[in-house]
């Protein structure tokens, strides 16, 4: 058989070290990285890689409460909630939350607010009633609606939200407290900054942006909203079951939940989630204020709604993007290309990336202007 070799994602970098800006999977700290491959063929003495690590051994059942511990002190859930550890990414529970928290014809409330929420929306169609509380589609998802405008349902069984979108650029920056639970898809800012946990029913993350490697869902799930499996629910899809059976009614991801654990530890270690929360927010804001100060770069989302993890802009001659990127690239500043959806570029400024990366890109933005401008 002949081996198989990937090309390289882009020519090495003219001025040395690499930063990837993916929506995701994203960076990971050098330090993970290095403890990743330190313990991977012997993982704590056991003779074992953690590949190969049985995960109804006392060991890998200790690394997922240790993980749980972990996120339960980081944000400090209440005792009433449980941590689910369950496979795929967000988009499956697209069309789990409808399935495991709604009743047979039962409707629930959506918010409209970018491309991630109308993915949301279509899945949640395909098995319960749902009624849009707002859209940001007549600006062109440039803002949120406020919340003075959301059409809510009071007999709605959830509400669910999109806290960031990744694609659009926009975040939302509070959360209200309902009459009806509150369900949020976090996966792009999820542990970015500090959540009143209490005024949710439900959040649920994908981890390949800050908090690993992707094949791990996270859910935080308070317990009024375990119910018994609607029939025909597979039973590794039911919240109910898998909270019974500590996550693991099936094999977990097993290695993701590894990343995920050092992850945790890794946030911990940089002070927690306000610290990172400081550091989001002066990264994203070096940004916008050059790019608003810029004849070259603009951004079109509403200030107050803009995303501190996923800065989104355009170059006012969209003809130089291509060569803008590429250029980019050769600076070692990799994956900036906007979604494929929107255009433009994309900057992810998850909690991995250093602030020295975003002053490479920022005098790399500038050195651009003064040869395009």
């Amino acid at each position: 058989m002949a081996c198989i070799c990937f090309p390289e994602d882009a020519p090495a970098p003219r001025n040395g070290e690499r930063y990837n800006f993916a929506a995701g999977p994203a960076m990971l700290p050098p330090t993970v990285l290095a403890q990743i491959q330190d313990e991977l063929p012997d993982w704590q003495g056991s003779g074992l890689s953690l590949l190969e690590q049985p995960f109804t051994g006392a060991p890998f059942k200790g690394l997922m409460h240790e993980a749980e511990q972990d996120l339960r002190e980081l944000l400090t859930i209440p005792p009433n909630y449980r941590v689910l550890f369950m496979h795929g990414g967000a988009t499956c529970q697209f069309g789990l939350l409808p399935l495991n928290l709604l009743a047979p014809g039962q409707s629930a409330d959506y918010l409209d607010s970018g491309y991630w929420a109308a993915k949301a929306i279509a899945e949640a169609r395909r098995h319960a009633p749902l009624n849009i509380i707002a859209s940001g589609a007549g600006d062109d998802f440039r803002s949120i609606a406020p919340l003075e405008q959301w059409r809510l349902d009071p007999r709605a069984g959830y509400c669910h939200i999109t806290s960031n979108e990744t694609a659009n650029g926009l975040q939302l920056q509070h959360f209200p407290e309902l009459s009806v639970p509150l369900v949020a898809d976090m996966s792009s800012d999820f542990l970015t900054r500090p959540l009143p946990v209490e005024r949710f029913g439900l959040i649920y993350a994908s981890a390949q942006k800050n908090l690993g490697i992707a094949g791990l869902c996270l859910l935080i799930v308070h317990d009024d909203l375990l119910e018994a499996p609607r029939p025909g629910l597979p039973s590794p899809f039911s919240y109910a079951l898998q909270a019974e059976q500590q996550s693991r009614l099936c094999t977990p991801p097993t290695f993701a939940l590894y990343c995920a654990a050092l992850m945790l530890c890794w946030i911990d270690q940089q002070g927690g989630l306000a610290v990172v929360a400081d550091a989001n927010r002066h990264k994203s804001q070096l940004l916008y204020q050059h790019i608003d100060a810029s004849d070259l770069y603009h951004c079109r989302q509403r200030p107050a709604d803009r995303s501190a993890i996923n800065v989104c802009f355009h170059l006012r001659d969209p003809r130089l993007l291509p060569e803008f990127l590429r250029e980019a690239a050769a600076a070692g500043l990799l994956n900036l290309q906007g979604h494929a959806a929107i255009g433009g570029v994309r900057v992810s400024l998850y909690n991995a990336m250093p602030l020295a990366g975003v002053e490479r890109l920022l005098a790399f933005m500038r050195d651009f202007e003064r040869q395009h401008g």
